[in-house]
């Protein structure tokens, strides 16, 4: 009989007490931000340089001006118009922006629109992302197929068109640096490293735990990936999950359980209270809510079954009323979301070491065949109160079964809603 893990929290006033210090440290962040928000919007104007993110064509009548995304060297996320027809790839911008009480504290906190006044432009020196982001791009005919490369691989923007396309057949989540792909990555490097570390451990150093050594190497290698692709919040929460996971397992204590997930969320917000207003950090907390909940549902079954079946159909299902709460673009195209996540786990590593090689085309002909299949698409979007339901009977349903059914139910009723009715 296998001894069950010590928890991360022996006793549940513990772990009261640490939620009850971490949503503190939460309060006292928040309230020094609105002190800092509000001397932002009292000012008459601002000077500060940011760098282009992004760019977007628009029209309004006669008029053609381009919204550019910036990012400011105090950290601020947010947008602005320009009416010039400059190119401003690779550049840092001098700005005097005019915010205003339009803006609102979680606007400040996540992305805004502010009007600005060009002051100056600096072209940004070619950097060694750069050459890479060139490099894959530069093996592939069609910019899309660049486009989603490089986004699988440093977490770029997509082209819009590609984004809709891919957002009908339901893969958001493979295009967006996530959990999913770190796991992959841990995989990847920690089983490499731990190829090389062996010969030498049983030689010189066999009372050395490989676990720690191995481990150590392979967070240290993730981090600095973490920080190349410049820190998007659904990765940072998962490599946050990966690190304090790696602790947990080094000290015997259990790793899969919803304190875990509480505790990882309520540092991040902690340390970055902007991570409160990032749609992409809460999908990827919700996701991994769900697997939890899958899998302490599922003892007892095979490893393979719930590897392969029940993780992949039960997450699709499950997330269906988060994400159209959100996200209301439905296609039948959808449906293949759980195939397709399970093949992106061989293909991803593959088309790596494809484009280190050279051999990046390999996949394009059937990539441009896949990402032309949806043609149409329609729109669904769940209420604000009947998603509050179904979050309320998914929290229900981590101590009861009867509710982890009704909820499975739920979201298989609204499933043949948004795609056969």
């Amino acid at each position: 009989m296998q001894l069950e893990k010590p928890k991360l929290f022996p006793e549940k006033k513990t772990f009261i007490w640490v939620m009850l210090f971490f949503l503190i440290v939460i309060l006292i962040r928040l309230f020094f931000e609105y002190q800092a928000y509000q001397n932002f919007i009292g000012k008459p104007f601002y000077y500060t340089h940011a760098n282009v993110l992004n760019t977007y064509k628009k029209s309004k009548g006669d008029q053609h001006y381009q919204v550019l995304k910036l990012r400011s060297t105090e950290g601020l996320t947010f947008y602005t118009t320009n009416y010039s027809q400059d190119h401003f790839d690779h550049k840092r911008l001098r700005l005097q922006i005019f915010p205003n009480k339009n803006i609102s504290f979680v606007g400040y906190l996540g992305t805004f629109y502010v009007k600005s006044r060009m002051k100056g432009q600096e072209v940004l020196p070619v950097t060694f992302k750069d050459r890479l982001l060139e490099k894959v791009a530069s093996q592939h005919e069609n910019t899309s197929l660049g486009s989603f490369y490089n986004a699988i691989f440093f977490a770029t923007l997509l082209e819009k068109e590609l984004r809709e396309k891919i957002s009908m057949l339901g893969v958001s989540h493979l295009v967006a640096l996530s959990g999913f792909h770190l796991g992959i990555l841990w995989g990847l490097v920690y089983g490499f490293l731990l190829l090389l570390y062996r010969p030498f451990q049983q030689h010189f150093f066999p009372y050395r735990h490989a676990l720690f050594d191995v481990g150590a190497m392979a967070m240290i290698l993730l981090g600095v990936y973490l920080w190349f692709v410049d820190f998007p919040p659904s990765l940072l929460r998962s490599y946050a999950m990966v690190l304090v996971g790696w602790m947990v397992l080094l000290l015997g204590l259990e790793l899969l359980s919803f304190t875990f997930l509480t505790t990882i969320v309520l540092i991040l917000v902690a340390l970055f209270p902007s991570m409160l207003v990032s749609l992409s950090f809460w999908l990827s907390v919700a996701g991994v809510f769900y697997i939890f909940l899958v899998l302490q549902h599922s003892k007892g079954f095979n490893a393979w079954v719930v590897t392969l079946l029940f993780i992949p159909l039960g997450i699709f299902v499950l997330m269906l009323p988060v994400v159209h709460t959100v996200f209301p673009m439905t296609s039948g195209y959808q449906l293949l979301s759980p195939l397709l996540s399970l093949l992106f786990i061989p293909f991803y590593p593959l088309v790596m070491v494809l484009h280190l090689l050279g051999l990046g085309t390999l996949f394009d002909t059937g990539l441009s065949a896949l990402f032309t299949l949806p043609k149409s698409s329609t729109e669904s979007l769940l209420p604000l109160w009947a998603i509050v339901g179904y979050i309320g009977i998914s929290i229900g349903a981590i101590w009861s079964k009867k509710l982890f059914w009704s909820v499975t139910g739920l979201a298989v009723l609204y499933a043949n809603y948004i795609f056969l009715v």
